[in-house]
Parts: C-alpha cells; structure tokens; sequence
C-alpha cells in the first residue's frame, strides 16, 4: 500500500513535467531555457526527497518539519500542474475547434488547480484550528438511575508532533471548562514516537475531570508499527515509554481491562482495549480480558481506537452499550458533505445504533497531515439519559 502511494506521487509529480516539455519542444519561438530548467530543478528535487521518502524504513521522520513543507509544494505546485496537464492532454476530446481546444482546456485545469490550492491552503491554516465541540444526548435502556445525566468529554487522535500547540491549549482549555463527569481519550496520542509527547506533557497532565481521564493506545502509539530503524528493544522501550507517560499524567491506559465508576448505590463501567485495527499486525485488542469481571447485565462503556472493531467484535462479543473510537479524522476533508470513507459505507464520524446499543466515532483534534476542510477539529460532550426517565 505505502510502495503505491509513492508510485502516486511520483507519477503527479514527473507526468506534468513530460508533458510541458514536449510541449516547449514543439513550441514555435522557443521557451526561455531559465523558466524549463527551474521547472525540472523542482522536479528533480521533489523526486529526490519523494525517492528518500520512500527508502526510509521508518513511516515518517520523528520531526515532520521537512515533510510538511513537501507536501505543501506537492499541493500548492504539483497537483496543480498534474491537473493542467491532464486537463490539457484530454481536451482533444472535448469537441472544440483545433485552435481553441487546448485553450478551454487549460481553462479548465486552472480552474480546478485553483480550487484545489483554495482547499488546501485553507485546510491547513484556517480548517486545521477551527476547533468545535460538540453536543450528543445518547439514551439508553440500563443505565442505572445515579448516572442519568452523566457527561462523557470525548477526544481522540492528538498526533503529537503535528499538532500545533496554540490548538492543543485552546482543546485543554475547553475539555476543563466543560467540567465532565469523566474524559475519554481513544488513542493517537503520537505519530510515531513517544519522543513526541515529552513537549505537551505537562498540558496534558492538566486536564481534568471528577472521575479522571480513561485512554486506550491507537495504531499511531505502537513504534513497532513506524520506527523500523530501531532495534527490537528499542522498540519495546518507545512503546512502554508511551504507556508509562500517559500514566504519569494521573491518566487511567485500559490495556485490555476496565474500571469501575460509582455514583451512590450505582455502578458503571469503563472497559477499553488495544487497538484492534487490521491494520495492525503486531497488537491484538481482547474482548474477553477487557471485560471480565463485568457482571451480567452491567451497563458498560467500550473505548477502542478502530471504529470497524464494533461490527466485528464488540457487538458480537461484548455486551457494551456505548462504544468511543476515533482513528478515522472523518476523513480531513468534507466536499458539499460528501467524506471519501462515508461514500464507501465506513462508520468515519459521529453516531452509529444498532439494536439499542451505540458508537460515537469523533473526527479527533489532529493527524498525521495537519489539515482540515469540512471536518474540524471537535471535543465531543456526550450526555447518557436513561430511557426510564427520558431526556
């Protein structure tokens, strides 16, 4: 999968350039030799740090910096010359007189580069910090009568070492205003490395809430998954590092277990798992250890990181009513409503029921590319009723 999308971006970014040579070639008064030699230098050099990309055997630099400034000229230069280009090739069958045809058509490929520079410049300035919160009433048949009204403040895929620290103290700042009865993290606390989290550490250790904080690991805390330039035990001590920081932060890391939150007479609990992602090789989340321990009948609250584990195993094999994951962004980006994993049947964002139980996908505060347009950055503050009592 990762060697294709290299192949992509290879491809956008060598094509374009083919094509406009041949095209000064065939020009009548030449082209200033200034203007192709730039333009092959920048190719040249994407191709270089496209082709180093590639050859790393870790999935991402520790320090995204030069990453992201590559991509900025992938989007902001490339695509739009590859759309030009394509555009142009094709207008041969647009239907127009020979003189006008090659016109029109870079028309419309200039047309389409614009708005494609507009999306991404302003998912990466304005889009990326937009943060929201968002409001879910969620009621449900055994939730014993002591937590009606209970508060859950739900966030998910932080991705430190892309997130920017203005956003990160705007979303601390909000998670304490909201004064919930419990915060729920569902993994991504990194990108790659626990190195990462060191500079937010202390913010993070400032949220609070009356029954604590409860997080679960993502696919993005697993070094063994990313850091292949590592040694095996180098590797386990990122990863054990990662787990040992979010305890040091007073947080409740559910590896395959659950805790018991108590209100008067009543009790609920807070089950949470490993990540259970396919993609995810070298972890395996265990329904049966998380739960274990969970009387019959027990209202229970799931938080695993992959959405796809609900239909796959806990609705099977758990009787969790409400189910918080995250892992998905909402797909970044959002077109007139329309999200890329929504189009394809994904459970990418918000409320999912099934049979009277329920999972709550948040679009998260970060990711991996800091970008956004349509799906913002969200807090999410979800209210349990009791179906007795009604709202």
């Amino acid at each position: 999968m990762i060697a294709r999308i290299y192949v992509l971006l290879l491809v956008v970014i060598i094509v374009p350039e083919i094509y406009f040579h041949v095209r000064r070639h065939h020009r009548k008064g030449g082209y200033p030799l200034w203007k192709s030699s730039l333009a092959w230098l920048v190719c040249l050099l994407m191709v270089g740090y496209t082709t180093y990309l590639a050859m790393d055997s870790d999935f991402i630099p520790i320090n995204p910096k030069w990453v992201n400034r590559y991509l900025f000229i992938f989007f902001i230069y490339s695509v739009p010359r590859f759309i030009v280009a394509l555009c142009m090739a094709s207008g041969q069958g647009f239907g127009y007189p020979r003189k006008r045809r090659s016109l029109r058509s870079k028309k419309v490929g200039m047309i389409i580069s614009l708005l494609i520079i507009y999306v991404f410049l302003y998912g990466v300035t304005v889009g990326v910090r937009k943060l929201v919160v968002k409001r879910v009433d969620v009621t449900v048949e055994n939730l014993p009568p002591a937590f009606d009204g209970y508060r859950i403040v739900h966030l998910s895929d932080i991705h430190a070492g892309s997130i920017s620290t203005s956003l990160l103290e705007e979303a601390v700042d909000t998670v304490n205003l909201l004064n919930g009865d419990v915060i729920a993290f569902t993994g991504d606390i990194q990108n790659v490395s626990s190195e990462e989290i060191m500079p937010i550490g202390k913010l993070l250790a400032s949220m609070k809430a009356h029954d604590g904080v409860f997080s679960v690991l993502g696919n993005h805390d697993y070094s063994s998954l990313h850091l292949h330039s590592k040694t095996t035990e180098e590797v386990k001590a990122d990863e054990q590092r990662t787990i040992d920081i979010q305890r040091s932060f007073g947080w409740n890391l559910l590896l395959n277990e659950h805790k018991m939150i108590m209100r008067r007479a009543d009790t609920i609990y807070i089950a949470g798992t490993e990540d259970g992602g396919r993609h995810n090789r070298h972890q395996e989340s265990d329904m049966r250890k998380a739960t274990e321990g969970i009387p019959d009948g027990a209202f229970s609250i799931m938080l695993q990181h992959t959405p796809d584990s609900w239909a796959n195993h806990i609705l099977p094999e758990t009787t969790a009513e409400l189910t918080l994951s995250g892992h998905t962004h909402g797909g970044q980006l959002s077109l007139f409503g329309l999200r890329a994993l929504k189009i394809v049947g994904k459970k990418d964002s918000g409320l999912y029921c099934q049979d009277g139980r329920y999972l709550y996908v948040t679009s998260g505060l970060g990711g991996l590319v800091p970008f956004r347009f349509g799906i913002p950055p969200e807090i999410v503050v979800i209210t349990l009723h009791s179906s007795s009592t009604g709202k």
